[in-house]
């Protein structure tokens, strides 16, 4: 489902955002976990040389509303790559034989 079809879908409602949620949260890094009725999406900000992380924010998602996410998210990138540049990752860069830099998470 592409965002322009989410847009026509949601066309009857209004969608507000309290204020103590406007700026977001920054994570560096996401954990996911399932069980046969719902995904769980941890977002965690973990701070260079501490051994300690913090979860920002759970997000918990039935199958199929996670998967529909997928696709939108998806295209995003696809026309963000399009638009801007390539997003080349080094795990990416390592499998294809490229420069080592070495191990990381997202």
């Amino acid at each position: 489902m592409s965002e322009q079809e989410l847009d026509q879908n949601n066309q009857g409602f209004n969608i507000e955002i309290p204020e103590e949620l406007a700026n977001g949260v920054y994570s560096n890094l996401a954990i996911v976990m399932n069980s046969q009725s719902e995904f769980v999406l941890d977002f965690i900000r973990l701070l260079p040389g501490t051994q300690a992380a913090k979860v920002q924010s759970r997000v918990i998602m039935t199958p199929d509303n996670l998967k529909r996410f997928v696709r939108v998210l998806q295209g995003n990138i696809n026309a963000y790559e399009q638009q801007i540049a390539p997003i080349i990752l080094p795990e990416d860069m390592q499998q294809a034989g490229g420069n080592d830099f070495g191990q990381g998470q997202a």
